[in-house]
């Protein structure tokens, strides 16, 4: 991999292809409190200060998304938006509007284009909702973690128990065609019964799609300081996977069925599935805006400057704020191909692995981590489990 971290990093978009689908994403670096597991690249007023703001924010978002549009050549409609954090509902509807009036102003949409944005249940409201129809946001994910009070304490979440339910019920009220509510699995002094709860609440929402993650504790956080002191035990690998039958078993009854390793959506309505993160998966196109926003176009990586005073400060200079560049080798895009397509329902092509690798993937069929289905191979339910060490047998093969 060819790597640039020179001030202002050149980006060389001669491997383009104008055909594949491109999605833009807005990063959102605003957040009321910090939470305790979260390794993001968010901030909360204290810690900037008079440094930046929505607006300043805002501005400079406006200008990148043109410089982007410039940039990206021949030009192409966009198909999927996706506004995240931070806490993008801090901005309100008439932010979150003008947000996608910026969007609209560099790129074209697709007619059909899906506008997601992410959403803290305590920063919502029945006007918000109505607000984000009216921008013309389609989906809406909320972040709702546990119905455990106790649960939400740990993870250091604001918002009460019972407010993600009735948010995501507002959300369809207000005619927003899907909506996905988030949980994570396996927080320190979660019990059984707690997740039973959780999932008891996510289905009574009747919501579309439903994103489950397994806590991971990450270095730097309050959360791994906590465990480090031993104040908190870590996660363990038997009880996410207890967990993890429990919640693809409860979903699947419910008619949401997996079409990635953490993501169900409702069955027989394809719509149902975020097209966004299908582009991550199908390694698509996509232009991320806003500090420290990540992008690949045509097999090229690059990130923007993670503090927001010196992502406006560039943008102020008339300068894209890109902080990394990366070109992707063929062999690293044959990885991220294996590595991001085995965690789909549709798995991937054997005629995508290399000889090694189709003899690897004949093993690991035997063991009963993937099937041959025709001419793929698919993770068994056994196998998304480890689906991380089904990945790491398949590229290291020889």
């Amino acid at each position: 991999m060819s790597t640039s971290e020179a001030s202002t990093p050149t980006l060389h978009l001669d491997r383009v292809d104008p055909t594949t689908p491109l999605g833009v994403y807005v990063h959102v670096p605003f957040c009321a409190t910090r939470c305790g597991y979260c390794d993001f690249n968010t901030y909360t007023a204290g810690e900037l200060g008079s440094s930046s703001s929505p607006a300043s924010w805002l501005s400079a978002i406006t200008v990148e998304l043109r410089l982007a549009a410039a940039a990206l050549q021949p030009a192409r409609p966009v198909s999927t938006v996706f506004v995240g954090g931070g806490t993008p509902s801090l901005l309100g509807a008439d932010g979150l509007g003008a947000v996608m009036d910026a969007v609209r102003d560099a790129f074209e949409l697709d007619v059909d284009a899906e506008v997601t944005t992410e959403s803290n249940p305590e920063s919502t409201s029945p006007e918000f909702f109505d607000g984000l129809v009216a921008a013309g946001f389609t989906r809406v994910s909320l972040g709702m973690q546990s119905a455990a009070p106790h649960v939400l304490a740990t993870l250091d979440r604001v918002h009460s128990p019972g407010r993600a339910v009735a948010a995501a019920r507002e959300a369809r009220a207000a005619g927003l065609a899907h909506v996905n509510l988030d949980v994570i699995y396996g927080t320190p002094g979660e019990r059984p019964a707690d997740m039973d709860d959780t999932l008891d609440a996510v289905l009574s929402a009747g919501v579309d799609h439903v994103s489950a993650y397994a806590l991971i504790v990450e270095d730097g956080t309050a959360l791994a300081r906590r465990v480090r002191r031993g104040e908190l035990p870590a996660p363990d690998d038997d009880v996410l996977a207890d967990r993890y039958e429990a919640i693809d078993a409860r979903l699947t009854a419910a008619g949401l069925e997996w079409y990635e390793v953490s993501n169900w959506a409702r069955a027989g309505d394809p719509s149902a599935r975020c097209r966004h993160n299908l582009g991550y998966w199908d390694s698509a196109d996509w232009w991320g805006v806003g500090p420290g926003a990540h992008s690949h176009i045509g097999g090229v990586r690059f990130a923007t400057v993670k503090h927001p005073a010196r992502h406006a400060a560039a943008l102020a200079q008339g300068t894209l704020p890109i902080s990394v560049v990366e070109m992707l080798t063929d062999d690293e895009r044959h990885t991220e191909r294996v590595m991001l397509a085995v965690r789909r329902r549709e798995g991937l092509a054997i005629a995508d692995l290399h000889p090694a690798e189709v003899a690897e993937a004949d093993r690991l069929v035997a063991d009963g981590l993937i099937e041959r289905r025709d001419d793929r191979v698919v993770l068994s339910t056994r196998g998304r489990l480890l689906a991380d060490a089904v990945v790491r047998d398949l590229l290291t093969a020889t």
